[in-house]
């Protein structure tokens, strides 16, 4: 039997999923036993940088990309649901309330005990969310349109009051299944990142949040057009440089919102992206938030969660940050560009071994007829050194994706490079002065953008009172939760 790595964070998490669709959420599993690959791209998934300007090692022993539609699933005798994204807590929790941390006792536990003591310790919960109590008066909940490990979504409608009418999508989550003090944070917490990240365009839009005594109840928009990955499997599994870009400007441009927010969604795949219809031009929805979290600029997270074809390779070492979400990109990205995997095994195990010490393979076709800006942009996202990879902001500003009518959003990045530039010594400062006049053309456009966004004053200077005025224009949070500015 393999074993799982459960995840042990350094700030609060949590575990559903969004709209229509997929709402089942896979933690990534080690093991050692293989299974056979099922066909094409695939229905699975699991950080951020200094300059981006870095070639990514040009390496022709990759592993070879393998059509397989799911990621290998390790067999227990039991259903095994994904580890909890906040163990923490329970420790956290224990002290602030002054529970003395009981002694192991001698010898197994017999079963009626253990069971005495779940139920005790249930007991002892409180699942009460401060959430509206009058669901059932607002909403008439119809057909299932999607399941996870904790609860399934259903299409409903609006009863009454601004949705009336209205087709919404409704995560419910049974407090029957909230059996421990991190089950139920996981719940506040996606409730709150949901809240955070409300207001754009390629976000699934949350209405509100209702509970009562068996459910809590998570209304979201409705979409109705399927999965990113759906697409793919209905093209063949390639799409042409033009249309990929289209979809890849809307992943950049969603993630560099949450990244300013200071939220890692850390499973990012095409199943997690869903059209708001059929249409061939509509918009798509990031969703499944049940395993992002909040993140400061300088933290580093430690636990191994996502999907297992999508995994950084920092994760994998259990110090990892936004960038994780920018290989997870690229995976996506590769994948629509030539129809397969990057890295690809017969179990996850060896997944996890490509993904560590093999290069993605760009010999084979399509990728000798692909465009050059291409086949670079796909390598700086799939840089094994988190430090070189590029972020959501300069991946938007790359020759393969530069469009001047489309607006370029603040990086966080900016903010680091200037803190670390003030706490310098003299000789780096006059390191790095001498380095920005030897800048590539190809790096300026970010440069430029940053800074006009920025707002210098008339004197051409950028100060404290810049970065505050720009923060609050894009979220007061970021200042109070992360900066404390």
């Amino acid at each position: 039997m393999g074993q799982c790595y459960g995840k042990t964070n350094l700030a609060p998490e949590n575990d559903a999923t969004a709209a229509t669709t997929n709402t089942e959420t896979t933690a990534v599993v080690a093991g050692s036993g293989d299974v056979p690959p099922s066909p094409l791209p695939a229905k699975d998934t699991p950080a951020r940088a200094s300059p981006w300007p870095s070639p990514f090692p040009h390496g022709g022993g990759g592993v070879t990309p393998s059509p397989a539609r799911g990621t290998p699933r390790r067999f227990f005798r039991r259903p095994f649901p994904p580890p909890s994204p906040a163990k923490h807590i329970r420790a956290s929790l224990a002290k602030r309330l002054g529970h003395a941390k009981a002694a192991p006792k001698e010898g197994p536990i017999p079963e009626e005990e253990a069971a005495a003591a779940a139920a005790a310790a249930e007991q002892t919960l409180d699942k009460s969310f401060g959430y509206g109590k009058n669901f059932g008066a607002k909403f008439e909940i119809g057909k299932e349109v999607g399941r996870g490990h904790f609860g399934h979504t259903c299409y409903a409608k609006g009863k009454k009051g601004e949705l009336k009418d209205q087709p919404v999508a409704i995560k419910i989550i049974s407090k029957a299944k909230m059996t421990t003090a991190i089950a139920i944070e996981d719940v506040r917490r996606e409730v709150k990142i949901l809240k955070a990240l409300s207001g754009h365009k390629h976000l699934v839009k949350f209405h509100d949040a209702f509970e009562d005594a068996n459910n809590v109840y998570i209304v979201m928009e409705l979409c109705e057009g399927g999965e990113l990955l759906d697409r793919i499997l209905s093209r063949g599994g390639k799409y042409s440089e033009e249309d990929a870009k289209v979809i890849v400007l809307q992943i950049l441009s969603v993630v560099a919102f949450c990244h300013l927010q200071g939220v890692v969604h850390r499973d990012l795949k095409p199943e997690n992206f869903l059209y708001t219809s059929r249409s061939e031009d509509a918009d798509m929805k990031l969703i499944d938030f049940g395993l992002s979290d909040f993140i400061r600029p300088d933290e580093r997270l430690n636990d191994i969660v996502g999907s297992a074809y999508y995994v950084a390779p920092e994760v994998l070492h259990r110090s990892y940050s936004l960038e994780a979400d920018i290989w997870s990109i690229g995976v996506i990205t590769y994948i629509l560009l030539c129809g397969s995997r990057p890295f690809y095994a017969r179990t996850e195990s060896g997944i996890f071994r490509a993904v560590l010490r093999a290069d993605p393979n760009f010999d084979d076709l399509p990728w000798p007829t692909a465009s050059a800006e291409a086949k670079d942009f796909v390598k700086r996202l799939l840089n094994k050194d988190y430090r070189k990879r590029m972020t959501a902001v300069q991946a938007l500003t790359h020759p393969w994706l530069r469009d001047d009518s489309c607006p370029i959003p603040l990086d966080i990045l900016v903010f680091k490079l200037v803190k670390a530039y003030l706490h310098a010594t003299p000789f780096k400062r006059a390191a790095v002065k001498a380095l920005s006049k030897a800048l590539p053309e190809d790096q300026l456009p970010y440069l430029s953008a940053q800074f006009r966004l920025l707002e210098p004053n008339r004197d051409g200077h950028i100060s404290l009172d810049n970065f505050k005025m720009v923060f609050y224009c894009f979220s007061n949070k970021i200042l109070q939760y992360l900066y404390g500015l």
